[in-house]
């Protein structure tokens, strides 16, 4: 069939459309951006509010139009009725992904301000997403979409994390692309895979300037991720010295911790991610892994600076479970 035109909305507080049941039927896209530490900051998303009735093609092309990271799709939009209970399918512009960290933020974020705050469930290829919307009175509207005034905020749940190392020629292979050497690397965090919906394997950076003038070749990687199943991101990291302590310190590790990553995504004509749900996730359950957090464990994130994009996530690592990320999202004016 052939792909709907793409519908817009700038006002999230607008009624919600009528749902669109035929397969020729022209969804409501939403263009919002999620986790922006400034006005010009964040990763834009795709939103999709209802996407009944549109099959894999419709959604691929909406994505592809888009052309942002990801689009997020309610396939189901009130599962038996229950307007907080939703279906969610993610679309990057060449292919469906398991699961999208700032696309579910933004989801809710526009969900919250049509339907009210409190909690909602997002069912998705990766299993359920618990997902919590509050207003924040203490914040006015320069970086976060509002309801009478306040800030919306929004904090999903991840799935049950798993970390595993990646045989050595897989490792080997990664730096090379990469342009760095082992000798690159911060001894205090392996070069592992991560998992909170998507794998991403993490490599630590003892140096800011070779963290800075890191460069790719965008196909190049993209043949090994494919290759390797990493859905995600390559979340590269450097972490200040005193961020965690040595293996061989006797300190206890930190409850706060701090680091800049850089998520890189080559996919249509994106190359590196400003801001990382699913990545900031499982950082946050490759840290635990390692012990060098004191759980529950707060963890701020900055990226997007390399592509001019500010972003700030953050995470609360538990002793056990799935690895909360909180942010919010504003919508992207389009006219």
């Amino acid at each position: 069939m052939a792909a709907p035109s793409l519908g817009e909305n700038e006002n999230l507080n607008d009624a919600h459309p009528a749902t669109p049941t035929r397969p020729d039927a022209t969804p409501e896209v939403l263009r919002l951006t999620a986790f922006a530490a400034t006005p010009d900051g964040g990763n834009p998303a795709g939103v999709v509010l209802d996407a009944t009735g549109l099959d894999d093609a419709a959604l691929q092309a909406i994505a592809a139009e888009l052309g942002y990271s990801e689009t997020a799709f309610l396939v189901d939009p009130a599962i038996a009725g229950d307007d907080h209970h939703v279906r969610a399918r993610y679309f990057s512009p060449t292919a469906e992904v398991p699961f999208c960290g700032h696309a579910t933020i933004a989801t809710a974020v526009a969900l919250a301000e049509r339907r009210g705050p409190g909690a909602f469930r997002f069912e998705t290829p990766v299993g359920p997403i618990a997902i919590d919307t509050t207003l924040d009175p203490t914040h006015g509207s320069a970086l976060g979409s509002t309801l009478d005034g306040h800030r919306m905020l929004a904090a999903f749940t991840s799935v049950t994390p798993a970390v595993r190392a990646p045989s050595a020629d897989v490792a080997a292979e990664l730096l090379a692309l990469l342009g760095v050497t082992p000798a690159d690397l911060d001894p205090r965090f392996p070069l592992l895979e991560a998992f909170a919906g998507n794998w991403h394997p993490v490599v630590a950076l003892a140096s800011p300037a070779v963290f800075d003038a890191l460069t790719f070749d965008p196909a190049s990687l993209r043949a090994l991720m494919d290759r390797r199943d990493w859905r995600g991101t390559v979340t590269v990291l450097h972490a200040p010295p005193a961020a965690a302590p040595a293996p061989a310190a006797a300190a206890a590790p930190p409850a706060e911790f701090e680091v800049e990553t850089r998520n890189l995504f080559p996919v249509g004509a994106i190359t590196e991610d400003p801001a990382t749900g699913s990545a900031a996730a499982s950082l946050g359950a490759y840290l635990r892994h390692l012990g060098v957090v004191t759980t529950p464990a707060r963890l701020t994130i900055h990226q997007g600076r390399h592509v001019g994009r500010p972003s700030l996530l953050v995470a609360t690592i538990p002793p056990t479970g799935g690895i909360r990320v909180e942010g919010t999202a504003t919508p992207i004016r389009t006219r």
